[in-house]
């Protein structure tokens, strides 16, 4: 091993030797012209100058389309909020229903108790209970639509203990007009032979009792009362159900992924740095100095 150490260092002596002023030697100038060209393709060719590079501004991630959708499409339901409620014609078709997602709507009928669902168990106000959901009859030539009347205590469950809760003859109902809810994964599947139902499904239940897969949620807002607190609270007393509030329930949670994609993508980015700008260990920097060499 000590021989080739010392021609090695023998040949680099004759380097030194063999040079003069103003011409370097073959050995030193391709060596000089090889790191030259190597300064040059790594600092002249940088990423952002070529035309196919795309940075995290020029397309920026998922979460900030989502965000534009979702204010875009709230805005579109709270102004049909605001509008003044429409008739509900004698026939629909749940084709159309989602153009009138949480439109205004009112209908006359009669409420068939003997035929109502309750969907749970839902929580309210930290309360455990039920979604009564029923089918209103309307006049003749009219079809049979599911309302979603409300929220009920679960002690409240047998229509025995709640009589003022299951009004008779025709009836007045103003909600909204709601497209059919979405099922995830986690949900049980009804079981209506028996009276148990977990989730909404808007066309099994229309299936079970003969309707129209059409779904209305009542509000505490109708044509001749308004919204009263107290009055809520002495519903539940008595077992009649709460409407839900005339207002868009859609949460808009795409600020807050934004703020976190983008945080992470920072936080990469100085590791990175840290990781590049870090002094190169006594190691690395004499195997550095011998491959220049």
């Amino acid at each position: 091993m000590a021989e080739p150490k010392f021609k090695l260092a023998l040949r680099r002596l004759q380097l030194y030797i063999s040079y003069k002023p103003g011409r370097a030697p073959s050995t030193f100038r391709n060596l000089i012209h090889e790191q030259r060209n190597f300064h040059v393709r790594r600092f002249s060719q940088r990423p952002a100058d070529h035309s196919d590079f795309v940075s995290i501004v020029d397309n920026p991630p998922q979460p900030v389309f989502r965000l534009g959708w979702k204010s875009e499409l709230i805005a579109r339901f709270e102004d049909r909020l605001i509008k003044p409620p429409l008739p509900l014609p004698p026939r629909i078709d749940p084709e159309a229903i989602k153009d009138f997602d949480y439109r205004k709507v009112y209908t006359e009928g009669r409420l068939k108790h003997e035929q109502e669902m309750l969907i749970g168990p839902r929580i309210h106000d930290g309360y455990d209970g039920y979604l009564v959901v029923t089918p209103l009859e309307r006049a003749v030539g009219a079809s049979t639509v599911l309302v979603n009347r409300g929220w009920i205590p679960k002690n409240k469950r047998a229509q025995v203990d709640r009589k003022e809760g299951l009004p008779e003859g025709q009836v007045v109902i103003e909600g909204l007009l709601r497209e059919p809810w979405k099922k995830n994964m986690f949900t049980p599947e009804n079981r209506p032979e028996k009276g148990q139902f977990y989730f909404p499904d808007v066309e099994q239940m229309a299936a079970f009792t003969g309707s129209e897969a059409v779904w209305i949620e009542e509000t505490m807002t109708n044509i001749t009362e308004g919204p009263d607190l107290l009055k809520a609270w002495d519903r539940e007393a008595k077992g009649v159900p709460i409407g839900r509030p005339a207002e868009v329930n859609l949460r808009n949670n795409h600020t807050q992924y934004i703020f976190t994609w983008y945080a992470l993508s920072a936080a990469t980015a100085i590791m990175l740095w840290m990781v590049v700008k870090k002094p190169p260990s006594e190691i690395a920097r004499r195997a550095r100095q011998n491959k220049n060499w």
